[in-house]
């Protein structure tokens, strides 16, 4: 990339563009547009370095002198382009002719940029990584600090939420279930003042408590002072290196307690997910004993339907055995039967009809008699 980046620069001092063709110059347009967004990144990279070092050269308040002031701890290239003050006072009359050659040579060094090594260039970008990563960390620490708070305001909230809803469950209970007058359907006014007086009764006692408590504190608040006042008469006042331990300390115990929110932090999002596990099972088992329930429905109307189904299949079988019994006694008397001969079939026909013509004539004979009585 730095060998392309300085050849870029004689590509376009030669400035024969003719000369090459229209997949060269794609080519080159794509080289130079990579070219300037590195350039653009060292440029920003190097204008942050440069405000953290000295902000005055960043507002211009010293132009001529910018750059040399933030890089001075940097060493310079090897190519000649330092400053370096070689007037002197003493042979000006003498030496004005040299004074003028050198003052055109300090123009030209002047002119000249200020090239940074790619030692130097590693050194700037490690520096303000390291102070891109402190930045990321204290804004690590002043955004847990935000949520430690906003969580402590939630619980506060929470805790405040859970008296109003309190509050609001006993007066519904004590006034607007029980304190109504069943005939005209109001509140009853005594109940209501007598219940707003426990209240006050009972938020002055707590006014009480946090007054003497309050009392109390200011005791052992006059007691640490003269206690310190006597330690300042005897010489015995904590010195600079005590307060120096005790912050330590405090340090320590602070990341103490670090620690400790933090693995309470994690016990309560492993709390918050075996609930949630727990809330899964609840679900899956009640899905399930509902399912089981359905299941013991079905058993026993199987087991029902069953019952029915081996009464019917009891009731078959006799009507089988009784059918079966049928059909051998019918096949018994099919074997024993035997055709009668045609001769006697025809005269118990002729026997029978004659016994019928008889019976028709003795039937007409006593219509006609019952017409003649009839007719009388």
């Amino acid at each position: 990339m730095d060998e392309r980046r300085n050849s870029i620069p004689t590509i376009l001092e030669d400035g024969e563009f003719d000369s090459y063709s229209d997949q060269e110059l794609s080519k080159l347009l794509e080289m130079l547009i990579r070219t300037n967004r590195v350039l653009e990144q060292e440029c920003i990279l190097f204008e942050s370095y440069l405000h953290r070092v000295n902000p005055q050269a960043v507002r211009g308040d010293n132009p001529d002198f910018a750059g040399e002031s933030a890089f001075s701890n940097l060493t310079r290239t090897s190519d000649g382009s330092g400053f370096a003050d070689t007037t002197t006072s003493e042979r000006k009359e003498n030496r004005r002719e040299e004074r003028k050659k050198k003052k055109g040579e300090k123009a030209k060094e002047a002119d000249k940029p200020i090239l940074l090594t790619p030692e130097q260039k590693s050194e700037i970008a490690t520096r303000e990584l390291e102070e891109l990563r402190d930045e990321i960390e204290k804004q690590k620490e002043d955004w847990g600090k935000t949520m430690d708070n906003v969580k402590a305001e939630m619980e506060e909230v929470e805790i405040r939420v859970s008296e109003v809803k309190k509050a609001l469950y006993e007066f519904k209970r004590d006034i607007v279930q029980q304190a109504v007058n069943r005939r005209t359907g109001r509140v009853i006014a005594e109940r209501l003042l007598r219940y707003y007086e426990d209240k006050i009764r009972s938020k002055d006692a707590v006014i009480e408590k946090v007054r003497l408590k309050n009392a109390t504190l200011k005791v052992q608040k006059n007691k640490l002072h003269l206690q310190l006042k006597q330690k300042e008469e005897m010489g015995e006042v904590l010195h600079a290196i005590d307060f120096d331990q005790l912050q330590i300390e405090n340090k320590q115990y602070l990341s103490k307690i670090e620690e400790r929110n933090a693995e309470l932090l994690k016990l309560k999002m492993t709390a918050g997910k075996t609930v949630q596990i727990l809330n899964h099972y609840k679900k899956k088992l009640q899905s399930l004993s509902q399912e089981s329930d359905t299941l013991q429905c079905e058993i026993i109307q199987r087991r029902e339907l069953l019952s029915k189904l081996n009464g019917i299949a009891e009731i078959v079988a006799v009507e089988k055995a009784e059918a079966e019994k049928l059909n051998h006694h019918l096949r018994e008397q099919m074997e024993n039967f035997r055709v009668p001969v045609v001769m006697d079939y025809v005269h118990v026909k002729k026997a029978h009809q004659h016994e019928l013509a008889r019976k028709v004539k003795s039937w007409e004979r006593k219509v006609e008699i019952a017409s003649m009585q009839a007719q009388r």
